[in-house]
């Protein structure tokens, strides 16, 4: 079967959301360019029917059916169509959009959009019935002059998570069921907490396991133990990862320099997260860089 890929929906116009923050839009059609999504401000959620292959951060999922995607707008990711024909909605909102801190709780705190969590839920044909609705209903409210639509496509926008919640409750596979399981919960949270790095001159602040503990009021023992028992790798080896992700994202999507990065990572010297870096994944930021897609 020959590989298509999909390409910006014709309709859709990225500097509509950037003077609104919402845009919502129909799939249909033939596919046969690359979509590829860097860094955006804008969160998207798809429901989607097709064969296709999607690459989120550094997964890569392989579709075939009915899903909804979540995509965090920190993580660049690409989707290649197999199949010739797709079908389904797009709904893309910047954080601003949103408004509200329980509506922005959401966003922050939902597995959907957790940064390495799957971003793919499978729906059956009585749920993706229920979610085509819902966009149904936002893309006839986004072309109304109904005083209040924002309001309304808000309230969309929240039923579609809850909805996939609902369908899939949980993707990080830690339970708060006990203290460990709670405390290795909120080291992860307060790793994530930390990114993406957008200034230098706000670097990061938790580099160690003995920084996190401090953090979490626990000792450093009892925080790696935990970590390790739950999601069985030491704690030092997720800020290793975390941080190793973060430098691969600004190498390959910022023009910062490397020293910038270097800074941003909270290194006190470029020599430092050059060596940091090619321990961790075995190349140099530089030769990265090069070889970058």
């Amino acid at each position: 079967m020959a590989i298509r890929h999909l390409p910006e929906n014709s309709a859709f116009s990225t500097a509509d959301l950037s003077s609104k923050g919402f845009k919502v839009h129909e799939i249909s059609g033939a596919v046969d360019t690359l979509h590829n999504h860097a860094r955006r401000d804008y969160y998207k959620v798809v429901l989607v029917t097709g064969d296709m292959i999607l690459t989120y951060g550094d997964q890569t999922i392989g579709i075939n059916g009915t899903i909804l995607f979540f995509a965090n707008p920190h993580v660049p990711h690409t989707v290649v169509h197999r199949s010739k024909e797709k079908k389904g909605y797009g709904c893309l909102f910047t954080e601003a959009f949103i408004a509200g801190r329980e509506r922005a709780e959401i966003l922050q705190n939902s597995p959907l959009f957790r940064i390495g969590a799957n971003p793919v839920i499978p729906v059956n044909s009585e749920q993706a019935a229920f979610l085509s609705s819902l966009y149904r209903e936002m893309l006839a409210v986004h072309r109304s002059d109904y005083d209040y639509k924002n309001q309304l496509l808000r309230s969309c926008i929240e039923l579609i998570i809850h909805e996939a919640l609902k369908i899939q409750p949980s993707q990080n596979g830690l339970k708060q069921k006990n203290a460990a399981t709670r405390i290795t919960h909120l080291f992860m949270e307060l790793l994530e907490r930390q990114f993406p790095v957008e200034s230098t001159g706000d670097p990061l602040r938790l580099r160690t396991a003995q920084d996190f503990a401090s953090a979490l009021s626990v000792h450093v023992n009892y925080l790696n133990r935990s970590v390790k028992e739950l999601t069985g790798k030491p704690t030092s080896v997720h800020i290793a990862e975390r941080i190793a992700a973060e430098a691969k994202a600004l190498l390959q999507h910022s023009n910062w320099s490397i020293a910038d990065i270097a800074y941003g990572l909270g290194f006190e010297y470029p020599t430092y997260f050059n060596n940091y870096f090619k321990r961790v994944t075995g190349a140099t930021p530089k030769s990265f860089r090069k070889r970058k897609v």
